[in-house]
C-alpha cells in the first residue's frame, strides 16, 4: 500500500528577485511519511520564521518545492489533474489561525458549509445536506439549532473556529493541517477546539499536522513532534521524550520559555542562556542554531550536524550527540510514533 503522504528531501527557497541566485531557505531537506493505516497527530513546532507555515503551504499544494517531491498516495501532487486533484483537495483539508478571516460577513454560517457540499457533490438533496451539516457541527460540540442561520458577527471566535473544523470534517479528510488553530482564541475555549481535533483523529481516523509555537498545547494534543529552526529539523520524536527531556539546546530554550504556574520561578532560569550578543543570522554552512548556542564549537560554524538517534524514538541535530548513530537519509518516519 502506498503511503498516504510523503515528503522526499523537500527544500523550499525563496529568492529575492527573478534573476537572483541568493535567497532564504525556509525548509531544508525535509523527509517524512504519514501512513494511511496509522493515523497520527504530528506537531510541527518552532518560533516565528522557523519554516512551520512553509511546510503547511507545501503540504496543501499551495506552493511548490524548490527541490524534492511531495507525494500523495504515491503521486507527486504537482502532477495531479482532474479527478485525482479533486480527491486531493477534498482529502487534505486545513484549519487556519484566524477564525475571522474565513467568513464572509454577508453570508450566514450555512453558506460556509453548503459550498463544499455542493462543490464536491456530497449530498443528493437539501435534506441530506442539512443532515450532514448537523452531524458535522455536533461532532465538534456545537448545537446546529444555535449555529445555522446566524451571521459571523453573532458568533464567538471559539464557535467560528469549531465551525471551520466542522467544515473540514464534512469532506471526510484523510489529513488535516491545523496552522496555529487556537492562537487567536480565548484560553477558555482552546481546550474545546483541541478536543475537537483529537475527536477527528480518534473517531474518524484523520491524521493531523498541528502547526504551533505553543509547546503547551502541542504536549496535550500530539503523539509526536518535529522542532524546526530556520528551516532545519533540530529535534524530533515522541512528544513525551522531547518535551520532558529535550536533547537539543534550541528545544531546551523553547521549553524553558513556557510560563510555569510557579510564582517563585523566573522564566529562563532553569534553561540555557542565549548569547544575546550573537542573535544574528550568521552561521554560514554550519549549524543554524550555532550563533545562539552556548555550547557551540568551532566545527559547529562550518558543518551542519546530522540527525543523531539519541533514543529509539528521538533524534537531535547537534554535535553534543555525535557519539550516537546518524539517522539514515534524515528520514523522520521511523522515529515519529503514531
Amino acid at each position: 500500500m502506498a503511503n498516504l503522504l510523503e515528503f522526499r528531501n523537500v527544500t523550499k527557497t525563496y529568492t529575492r528577485g527573478f534573476f537572483s541566485e541568493a535567497g532564504t531557505t525556509a525548509l531544508a531537506d525535509f523527509s517524512m511519511v504519514l501512513k494511511e493505516e496509522d493515523p497520527t497527530i504530528l506537531t510541527v513546532a518552532g518560533e516565528s520564521g522557523s519554516g512551520k507555515t512553509t511546510l503547511a503551504m507545501l503540504l496543501l499544494g499551495f506552493i511548490d518545492p524548490t527541490q524534492g517531491q511531495i507525494l500523495y498516495k504515491g503521486e507527486d501532487i504537482r502532477n495531479l489533474r482532474g479527478d485525482a486533484r479533486m480527491t486531493f483537495r477534498r482529502e487534505v483539508q486545513a484549519v487556519f489561525q484566524d477564525p475571522f478571516a474565513v467568513f464572509n460577513p454577508f453570508y450566514t454560517v450555512d453558506h460556509l458549509l453548503t459550498v463544499p457540499i455542493e462543490k464536491f457533490k456530497l449530498a443528493k438533496s437539501k435534506a441530506e445536506a442539512r443532515s450532514k451539516m448537523d452531524e458535522a457541527l455536533s461532532a465538534v460540540g456545537l448545537r446546529p439549532e444555535d449555529i445555522l442561520g446566524r451571521f459571523p458577527h453573532q458568533l464567538s471566535g471559539g464557535q467560528r473556529q469549531r465551525i471551520n473544523v466542522a467544515r473540514a470534517l464534512l469532506l471526510k479528510p484523510k489529513v488535516l493541517v491545523a496552522d496555529e488553530p487556537v492562537s487567536m482564541v480565548d484560553a477558555s475555549l482552546r481546550a474545546n477546539i483541541l478536543e475537537s481535533l483529537r475527536g477527528l483523529h480518534r473517531d474518524h481516523g484523520v491524521s493531523i499536522v498541528y502547526i504551533t509555537h505553543d509547546l503547551t498545547t502541542a504536549y496535550h494534543v500530539a503523539n509526536s513532534i518535529v522542532v524546526l529552526y530556520k528551516g532545519g529539523v533540530m529535534e524530533a520524536g515522541d512528544i513525551d521524550s522531547v518535551i520532558q527531556k529535550p536533547e537539543h539546546p534550541y528545544t531546551q530554550l523553547l521549553i524553558d520559555s513556557i510560563p510555569w504556574p510557579d510564582l517563585d520561578r523566573r522564566w529562563g532560569t532553569d534553561g540555557l542562556s542565549v548569547k544575546e550578543s550573537e542573535l544574528s543570522d550568521k552561521g554560514g554552512n554550519g549549524c543554524r542554531f550555532a550563533p545562539r548556542c552556548p555550547y557551540a564549537k568551532d566545527e559547529c560554524l562550518t558543518a551542519s550536524p546530522p540527525l543523531h538517534r539519541v533514543k529509539e524514538t528521538q533524534v537531535a541535530s547537534c554535535i553534543l550527540h555525535q557519539q550516537h548513530p546518524v539517522l539514515p537519509s534524515a528520514n523522520l518516519t521511523d522515529v515519529l510514533p503514531v
